[in-house]
C-alpha cells in the first residue's frame, strides 16, 4: 500500500494506516458477478511495495501468472506532487496505454474518486473494474478460487484445518512486524518511534523462536500465508527497514540464523526469486520518502546473498 499523500499521523506522532476502498470478492460459484475466468484478470503491482510483493508470491506459488495476467508500476513515488503510483514508458499500462497513473485505472470505477490510491490492485478486464485492493483479500481468492487453472492446485496456503492458527499469527504480526516498520519510521514522536520499536523486535524474536523449532512459522511441513506475510517484511528488513524506519537493534541476516535461513529458503523457491527487486525496493523508500530521507540519497549496501543455503531442510 502507499498513499499519494504523505503519511498521517494522529496527535500523538503515530502512522495511521488508512483502510482500501474496493473489497469485492471473485468466488468459483454463483454468489458473485466476479467468476473465475482465464484471462479476464490482471494485478497492478509495485516491485517495492511489500503488500503487492505478497500477492505477486501468492501467485507465482500457486501457478497462476499464465491465467492472470500481471504489470508493474514505477516504484518512485512523488508525495509532495500527490501523483501516487505512476505508468510510463518503461512501466506502461498494458491495458490502457494512454495512463499516465495508477489513480486513472481507480477512476474508471468511479470518475471523480479522490480516496487512496494502493497497490495491489485486481482489477476485472471484462467490466473495466476494480474487483479488490486489499492484499489479504487478494492473496486468499489466488490460493483457493483458481485452482482449476493453477499449476500448483494442491498447495493450500490457508488450510481450513490451520485457519485459527494462521488467523491469530497474522493478527499478532501485522501491527508489530508488517505495519510496526512504518509505525517506527514515520513517527512523529519520540514516544510513537519506541512503542514501534519495542514491538518489532519482540515480533522478530518470538518468530526466531519459532522457527529454531519448526521449519515453517504454523506448521512444519507446509508454507502457509502467514510464512509469506512475514516473508515480504523479512526480506525488506535489512536492506531498507535497518537504516530508513531507524530499526537498528538487530539485522535478520546476522542476528537472527532462523528467519534468515527462512527468508532464503521462501526466496530461493520456484519462481519466487523473479518477484524480487533489490534495487526497486531501495528506490522506492530512500527516494520516495523525503520525509524521512531528504536528500533522496539511495544506500548502496548491505550485501546480502539470498541464494546461500538454507538449511531450512534439516526440519
Amino acid at each position: 500500500m502507499a498513499d499519494t499523500k504523505n503519511p498521517i499521523t494522529n496527535v500523538k506522532g503515530e502512522f495511521i494506516r488508512g483502510v482500501t476502498a474496493f473489497r469485492n470478492w471473485i468466488k468459483d460459484d454463483s454468489s458473485t458477478e466476479y467468476q473465475p475466468e482465464a484471462n479476464r484478470y490482471h494485478i497492478y503491482v509495485a516491485l517495492a511495495c511489500p503488500w503487492a510483493h505478497r500477492t505477486l508470491t501468492v501467485l507465482k506459488l500457486k501457478g497462476l501468472d499464465h491465467v492472470i495476467s500481471y504489470s508493474v508500476v514505477d516504484s518512485l513515488l512523488e508525495f509532495e506532487k500527490g501523483c501516487g503510483w505512476a505508468f510510463g514508458e518503461k512501466y506502461p499500462d498494458p491495458h490502457h496505454p494512454a495512463f499516465t497513473h495508477l489513480k486513472d485505472v481507480y477512476k474508471l470505477n468511479d470518475p471523480d474518486y479522490s480516496g487512496r490510491v494502493t497497490v495491489p490492485v485486481l482489477f476485472d478486464l471484462k467490466t473495466q473494474k476494480i474487483v479488490n485492493n486489499e492484499s489479504a483479500e487478494i492473496i486468499r481468492m489466488l490460493n483457493s478460487e483458481f485452482n482449476k487453472f493453477a499449476r500448483y492446485p494442491d498447495l493450500d496456503l490457508y488450510p481450513e484445518s490451520l485457519r485459527s492458527r494462521i488467523d491469530e499469527l497474522n493478527e499478532q504480526v501485522y501491527p508489530k512486524l508488517n505495519n510496526g516498520v512504518y509505525r517506527a519510521g514515520f513517527a512523529k514522536s519520540q514516544e510513537a518511534y519506541d512503542a514501534a520499536f519495542e514491538d518489532v523486535f519482540s515480533m522478530l524474536d518470538i518468530l526466531e523462536g519459532i522457527l529454531s523449532k519448526q521449519r515453517y512459522l504454523i506448521d512444519n511441513k507446509q508454507i502457509t500465508e502467514a510464512d509469506v506475510r512475514a516473508w515480504t517484511t523479512l526480506l525488506r528488513f535489512d536492506p531498507v527497514y535497518f537504516t530508513h524506519f531507524k530499526c537498528n537493534k538487530k539485522m535478520i541476516s546476522k542476528d537472527y540464523p532462523n528467519l534468515f535461513g527462512f527468508v532464503r529458503e521462501i526466496y530461493q523457491m520456484k519462481d519466487v526469486k523473479e518477484t524480487v527487486n533489490l534495487s526497486e525496493i531501495k528506490r522506492h523508500y530512500f527516494a520516495s520518502h523525503l520525509m524521512v530521507n531528504p536528500t533522496g540519497i539511495v544506500a548502496r549496501g548491505p550485501e546480502i546473498n539470498y541464494d546461500l543455503p538454507h538449511d531450512r531442510n534439516r526440519f
